[in-house]
């Protein structure tokens, strides 16, 4: 038997102690997530972030880029500074250079954030 192959790839990452000082981080990161799938040259097909006010959903925001090979989607627990991201393509395009951008303004919004773990998966796997 054979190892199946992969035709696409999903890469996760988990943060902790994000906690940015800027009024809208949801917004804010939806326009560096757009930037990252600008930059690794994928198709964009829709936007959106939703803003959580803590009433019915949690304190924080969900926030995704559909793309033509997937997505690209950030959660957030904004009170306990919780932050998953991922980039999942399928094809050429790598989800690695979508995430090392975000990654970076991350870090550089959010000094104290931490990085608890970063993950890659292959997906659409076949014979």
């Amino acid at each position: 038997m054979t190892a199946p192959e992969a035709h696409g790839r999903h890469v996760y990452l988990d943060y902790s102690s994000f906690h940015p000082q800027i009024d809208s981080p949801g917004d804010w990161l939806l326009s560096v997530m757009l930037e990252a799938s600008r930059t690794a040259g994928v198709r964009i097909v829709h936007s959106h972030v939703e803003n959580f006010d803590g009433e019915v959903s949690p304190l924080g925001f969900a926030a995704v880029v559909l793309i033509d090979e997937s997505h690209v989607s950030a959660h957030c627990y904004s009170e306990e500074g919780w932050l998953a991201i991922d980039a999942f393509t399928c094809g050429s395009h790598e989800p690695n250079l979508i995430i090392d951008h975000i990654d970076a303004a991350i870090h550089e919004q959010s000094p104290d954030v931490v990085l608890m773990k970063r993950q890659e998966v292959e997906r659409f796997l076949h014979e």
